[in-house]
């Protein structure tokens, strides 16, 4: 396995006692998978997603790429975040090139490489423009751009899309299907678009809330991945089971804090 999440548990301290967030998830990812992480509000996606980043680390339990154990923040993850998180004193082209820039990357090997990403996310005729010249989608693409110049093995994806309209959405994810099948990168996204999840992985982990676990894992077999597939049945089949699982546990959620 490519990424692998054993037995990962994670506890804050509150005045109450212990917090605990994430609890007993094991996850098994294979190179050039697309996988989606889907809960509502409460299941710890963005705390599950810290950890594999090596931006925090689990209080048990360990996450392992490519059999090394993750405990600290490496070029071998890209991350996009759902806000932009671009400089807006910086082009296009500087905001790609910025994080060669901090690994120490030599001015013109940064710049071709950036380069050679933008023309990948479709971005080069607007490389020296400013993010205020850029739609929402185009602002992800370029944080996409960014996220893969360092040419990372995972590409890490924190509900990345849930700031744009419906339309730019749908775009950005036909987009997404487009990049993942020409490049073959692993990719691994939280979300809680089940929509999203069914459309754009391979594989799904449903998290339940109150602690965060893994409620089930759904293999994704879709007959095309273009937008017509929405209104196929097998489609509205994984979307209801889904959002039927994740009804369910949220109540038990409710109730037991109750």
């Amino acid at each position: 396995m490519f990424l692998e999440i054993h037995n990962l548990n994670k506890h804050f301290a509150t005045k109450e006692g212990a917090l605990v967030v994430l609890k007993d998830i094991n996850m098994a990812i294979e190179r050039g998978e697309f996988i989606c992480a889907v809960g509502a509000s409460g299941s710890g996606k963005s705390t599950l997603l810290r950890q594999i980043a090596g931006l925090d680390t689990p209080t048990t339990g360990e996450v392992r790429i490519d059999g090394k154990r993750v405990a600290s923040p490496g070029s071998d993850r890209g991350m996009v975040f759902q806000h932009y998180t671009l400089y807006p004193w910086m082009n296009v082209q500087e905001n790609t090139e910025f994080g060669l820039k901090l690994q120490g990357v030599p001015k013109k090997e940064r710049r071709e490489q950036a380069s050679y990403y933008l023309n990948v996310v479709g971005l080069t005729k607007f490389a020296r423009a400013l993010p205020k010249e850029l739609s929402g989608g185009m602002k992800q693409r370029v944080a996409i751009a960014r996220a893969l110049a360092s040419e990372p093995d995972i590409l890490l994806m924190d509900e990345p899309f849930g700031a744009l309209d419906i339309h730019t959405k749908e775009s950005m994810h036909e987009f997404m299907l487009d990049l993942w099948q020409r490049t073959n990168l692993t990719i691994f996204m939280i979300t809680h678009d089940v929509e999203e999840a069914v459309f754009l992985s391979n594989r799904i982990y449903a998290l339940g809330a109150r602690p965060g676990t893994v409620r089930k894992e759904m293999v994704i077999n879709l007959p095309n991945r273009s937008h017509t597939v929405k209104r196929h049945s097998i489609f509205h089949d994984y979307r209801d089971e889904l959002m039927e699982l994740l009804r369910r546990h949220g109540q038990e959620a409710v109730a037991a804090v109750a």
